[in-house]
């Protein structure tokens, strides 16, 4: 394994897209007591869920601690596909804090580690220690061999980009321009590193995402590309929904713009869940919160989202909230399963994600199929 000092772009190197094939995925399995509740018990029992879905369509790294890993080896009997990984870490967002992976023309594939500060540092950062989380790309490509290129002058998590593998990336404005990340840098400075390091050519700046989204409205929660010239896009048609103003802002710009290819981009609206997805008096009872972490408030409201997927080499693995919101979830499977109509459609309750804050996307991490030399 090689630590690069040099740029992505001028080497030939880009970001593909998710839906296009993957070598393997990444995960961390759950512990901290802050993000999941009770003992991460029921948040392991998810994580597994995904864990094991993946893994019949591809390869799969589970990242754990010492600590837990004769847990987590309990969970994950049984699938040739798993593999575990000891690496120390502060959370299992493994989009955020693992590896941002291109991929050359003669199929090179190699790693960027970004600089991770739990979502914005000393400013509005989630969590006061962020070490571990920050040092685990670099050490995940080390243990697998993966090339990495050391952009650790930049604050970037994965959540925050969507690639088409065809020169256009998504962002959105409330993220990339939060004063918790590059503030020293501005917005048309901030374009320029992220064509360097993901070989683009435009960067669409979306600009809002999901409602009260802790991370400052992540784009892997509003907006994901499907295919070229072809994206996703959270929605509500209710106008009382403090969403609603946000998605609207989100459609009316991606109707005005053109991606690298110039061509138009055919929007398709995914529905929110129906019913707020809420912070109970119960939930709040099984977390242990660090000093300098974020908490909860009972009736918070929780970022849930549909968008918030995974492909895999076969499948879209789906969030599902239950409950009140049966039918939209019914309702968000048949919509991606007519968009997507090669691929399985892998509904998992996820729940217990959301209340972590995050979702199955936000969990998991592609690597995308080709050589480490």
């Amino acid at each position: 394994m090689q630590r690069l000092n040099t740029i992505p772009k001028a080497e030939g190197f880009m970001m593909p897209a998710e839906y296009e094939e993957h070598e393997a995925a990444i995960m961390i399995f759950p512990e901290r007591k802050g993000s999941w509740g009770f003992d991460a018990v029921p948040a392991a029992e998810v994580f597994t869920k995904v864990i094991n879905s993946i893994a019949e369509d591809e390869l799969i790294y589970v990242i754990v601690s010492e600590r837990i890993r004769s847990r987590a080896e309990e969970y994950l009997k049984g699938s040739e596909n798993i593999r575990l990984l000891t690496i120390s870490q502060d959370d299992a967002w493994a989009r955020d804090t693992a590896p941002t992976f291109v991929r050359n023309k003669r199929g090179i594939v190699r790693g960027i580690d970004w600089q991770f500060n739990a979502w914005g540092g000393e400013y509005d950062g989630l969590y006061a220690n962020w070490e571990q989380d920050n040092e685990l790309a670099g050490r995940f490509c080390e243990m697998t061999g993966y090339d990495c290129y050391d952009a650790q002058d930049f604050v970037l998590e994965g959540g925050s980009i969507h690639s088409d593998g065809e020169g256009t990336v998504m962002v959105t404005e409330s993220c990339l321009l939060s004063k918790g990340r590059n503030p020293q840098l501005t917005k048309a400075e901030i374009t320029e590193r992220l064509c360097s390091y993901l070989g683009a050519e435009k960067v669409l700046w979306l600009p809002r995402g999901i409602y009260n989204d802790e991370t400052n409205e992540h784009i892997d929660n509003v907006c994901a590309f499907i295919r070229p010239a072809e994206a996703v896009l959270a929605w509500t048609d209710n106008e009382n929904d403090p969403q609603y103003p946000l998605s609207r802002a989100c459609l009316d710009y991606l109707e005005s713009e053109t991606d690298a290819k110039g061509r138009r981009i055919t929007v398709h609206k995914l529905p929110i869940p129906d019913i707020p997805v809420l912070v109970t008096e119960h939930d709040l009872e099984g977390y242990e919160f660090e000093e300098g972490e974020d908490t909860r408030e009972p009736g918070e409201r929780l970022a849930a989202s549909y968008v918030n997927f995974y492909f895999t080499n076969r499948s879209v693995i789906l969030p599902a909230f239950g409950g009140e919101n049966e039918e939209s979830d019914r309702r968000a499977a048949e919509i991606m399963k007519h968009l997507c109509p090669d691929r399985r459609i892998v509904q998992i309750d996820a729940i217990e994600i959301i209340k972590g804050g995050g979702n199955i996307h936000c969990i998991t991490q592609q690597i995308p199929k080709g050589a480490k030399r």
